[in-house]
């Protein structure tokens, strides 16, 4: 797999398993949350993460910070055209901003939900297994003068030093996840993955943040990323559990997949190798 070039693309989640506990993260749809299982987002976005600013809005002040328990901490703001910090946000999938830290060789993934404070300030503890090239992005929709919402991807290249332990994303040995229709790029792609456990059954999928399944992938050779959620809850076939997304991937070619899907109350992030054709 070629590395991400300097000014490429970068995404989601913690890797791994995490059990759930009951609050929004275990898959729980919190009430007044827009989406229904399933559903994605309200309006497409303007970006792909492979630039610091879009329509008006900046990645800006990115910084990283020790803590006192020795655990990173990822600083920034989200600045309007003005230079002033962002404040109003449009909670998508029961989150006003989601954060994606990714190297460049696309093996190290965290999928991040930041605190904001009063100043405009977005803070989110992090660790990474190893140092060098990365890259933060984040995704949001900001509320404007108009009182409408700009649904927004930005992303900025970040050199990290080693911190504690963590993990790389290699294959799940619980949960299995394949490609069974690949999208081809345009407004009118589908991409269908089947979900299996280590037996090839299927599986019963619950919802992590108001989705059954949340997928962020990147073009290995530009870094452009896509982010994607099912049309409806999964369909139980004899392949297992298949999962329906519909597409609008500009660019044809080389995709990484991270895969995030919650199994018997554990969240599991599965890597997946996809190609993109040029439609026809």
């Amino acid at each position: 797999m070629k590395a991400l070039l300097p000014l490429a693309l970068a995404a989601l989640l913690a890797t791994g398993c995490s059990a759930g506990d009951g609050s929004d993260e275990d898959g729980q749809v919190e009430a007044g949350h827009t989406h229904a299982p399933g559903q994605g987002h309200t309006s497409l976005p303007v970006g792909d993460g492979t630039r610091v600013s879009e329509v008006g809005y900046s990645l800006d002040g990115l910084q990283v910070r020790e803590r006192a328990d020795g655990i990173g901490e990822l600083r920034f703001r989200i600045d309007d055209y003005d230079g002033d910090p962002v404040t109003d946000y449009v909670e998508e999938l029961t989150k006003d901003l989601h954060l994606y830290v990714v190297n460049d060789d696309l093996t190290v993934f965290r999928h991040l939900h930041p605190t904001l404070d009063d100043e405009g300030t977005w803070s989110a503890p992090f660790d990474v297994p190893d140092a060098g090239g990365y890259r933060a992005v984040t995704e949001f929709t900001a509320v404007d003068e108009g009182g409408n919402g700009d649904h927004v991807i930005l992303g900025r290249p970040l050199a990290l030093p080693p911190g504690d332990p963590g993990d790389t994303v290699a294959d799940d040995a619980v949960v299995g996840v394949t490609v069974s229709e690949s999208p081809t790029t345009g407004p009118d792609g589908e991409l269908r993955l089947v979900v299996r456990d280590a037996d090839g059954r299927p599986v019963n999928l619950g919802t992590y943040l108001g989705a059954y399944s949340h997928v962020t992938g990147f073009n290995t050779e530009t870094g452009a990323m896509v982010h994607l959620h099912p049309l409806d809850a999964p369909e139980i076939t004899e392949a297992g559990s298949e999962l329906t997304f519909h597409s609008e991937i500009e660019q044809a070619g080389e995709y990484r997949l991270f895969v995030q899907v919650r199994v018997d109350g554990f969240l599991h992030t599965v890597p997946v190798e996809l190609t993109v054709a040029r439609s026809a």
